[in-house]
């Protein structure tokens, strides 16, 4: 992931002997962080190049941190890339600096569908009639399980299908990861022999969530008590202060304790890496983990729907991503071509067909499902929870993003260290998020 790899069209372009270098004057610079998802869109920029000879791409994949840094970099030096990929949790920002092209007028102009993807993820790109970005793929939230480790504790796929969840036990929830652990003398988290300070397997990983949206840590849980972080995109008040969700964050800070998943110190390097090492049973994460684990893993991965919870219901954060192009860009007719097409289902067939994500459009997505059933894996969870009546919630999108996180990044590993109690620290930490944005 940190390793920058570069793909070109270029090889498709110099096929075509009737191509002559005049024709081949625009190279598109496009950035994307992830690594399992550039092979496929190097297929998209070869494709999209035979349609438009005289635009060749020029790929661009970073790891997270450098990605972000490197685009601040870029639009302050004026060498961003023309388009890139970009983040609910970052565009509002790119949008108030006028760092990206607003794309209504184009979309007007060319007439363009954007009726075509899942419900809500063209309007999470858009404010006051500007749309910042076209959606390329979704997301939701699931379970992943290591089938030997089941297996071992004599459970089956079934016994995860229909978990439940509350703040006060944790429900057959926190039982399966009881009875997944193990203490170093093979007594399970259900004996009372069990000693949480010695525990060889843990039935559950989480990496906690030390930051304010907690995607893949417990916003699927707290969003069961009814809580929300804000009532809708760019509401100016969070409820990090609701008593309902300082319950749920004080459940996942007692895991630890308890020994059903190893504690916040022992888990802050890698939210997965005893899940990966085949020393965790099971972990929650985003469906664009599922090449991932069911490819490069030396065991067998199974995906579980999440619990339900209070309200009889199973609830993931709805996320996506979408294509932006640099208000810097030298080229932004051609960099609007690549956006329209990479959105469109010329390259998101291509993606669905890989495998490496779950594309916007729904019909690619059925394609991305055969792909993974083609490999023996069932990924369709992620979307049966998708369209489940009322099975999702926005990821929280708001102004000053970055300081809302620093706010809650200190809080709650206070938390989750054991050094504050949730119900005590988080109405200060609310008042401070929420006075930030008056």
């Amino acid at each position: 992931m940190k390793k920058v790899l570069t793909l070109t069209a270029a090889l498709s372009v110099l096929a075509s002997p009737a191509l002559s270098a005049a024709q081949a004057a625009t190279t598109l610079q496009y950035w994307l962080w992830d690594s399992n998802q550039q092979p496929a869109y190097g297929q998209c920029a070869a494709a999209f190049t035979r349609a438009n000879p005289d635009i060749t791409v020029k790929i661009s994949q970073k790891g997270w941190d450098d990605y972000w840094s490197g685009l601040t970099t870029g639009f302050v030096s004026g060498t961003a890339p023309d388009v890139f990929t970009n983040h609910l949790g970052y565009y509002p920002q790119f949008a108030a600096n006028s760092q990206i092209v607003d794309l209504a007028p184009y979309i007007a102009r060319d007439k363009l569908n954007t009726n075509i993807y899942y419900p809500g993820l063209r309007e999470l790109w858009g404010r006051d009639g500007k749309q910042y970005g076209l959606p390329k793929d979704f997301d939701t939230v699931a379970i992943f399980y290591n089938t030997e480790l089941l297996k071992k504790a004599g459970m089956k796929p079934a016994d995860l299908a229909n978990l439940t969840w509350n703040p006060k036990d944790g429900g057959t929830y926190q039982k399966a990861m009881a009875r997944l652990s193990l203490d170093k003398s093979g007594n399970t988290g259900l004996s009372a022999k069990f000693n949480p300070k010695q525990v060889s397997q843990y039935g559950y990983q989480t990496g906690y969530g030390t930051t304010f949206n907690g995607q893949t840590q417990w916003s699927f849980l707290a969003a069961t008590t009814g809580w929300r972080h804000l009532d809708k995109p760019f509401a100016t008040a969070y409820h990090f202060d609701d008593p309902r969700f300082a319950q749920t964050i004080q459940w996942i800070a007692d895991l630890g304790t308890k020994g059903y998943a190893p504690t916040y110190q022992e888990s802050k390097a890698s939210d997965d890496a005893l899940f990966r090492a085949g020393k965790a049973a099971m972990v929650t994460n985003g469906s664009w983990m599922i090449s991932d684990y069911t490819t490069k893993l030396p065991f067998k991965v199974g995906i579980a729907p999440l619990p339900k919870g209070p309200n009889g219901k199973r609830m993931s954060m709805f996320n996506g991503l979408a294509d932006s192009i640099w208000v810097g860009s030298k080229n932004k007719d051609a960099a609007w071509k690549w956006v329209k097409f990479m959105a469109g289902r010329g390259c998101q067939d291509l993606i669905g067909r890989s495998g490496a994500v779950l594309p916007a459009i729904p019909a690619s997505t059925t394609l991305a499902l055969a792909a993974f059933k083609a490999r023996g894996v069932d990924a369709s969870v992620f979307v049966n929870q998708a369209k489940a009546a009322g099975g999702t919630f926005y990821y929280p999108i708001s102004d000053k993003a970055s300081e809302i996180n620093d706010v809650m990044s200190s809080t709650l590993q206070g938390v989750f260290s054991g050094q504050s109690k949730a119900s005590a620290v988080l109405k200060g930490a609310n008042d401070k998020i929420n006075n930030l944005l008056k």
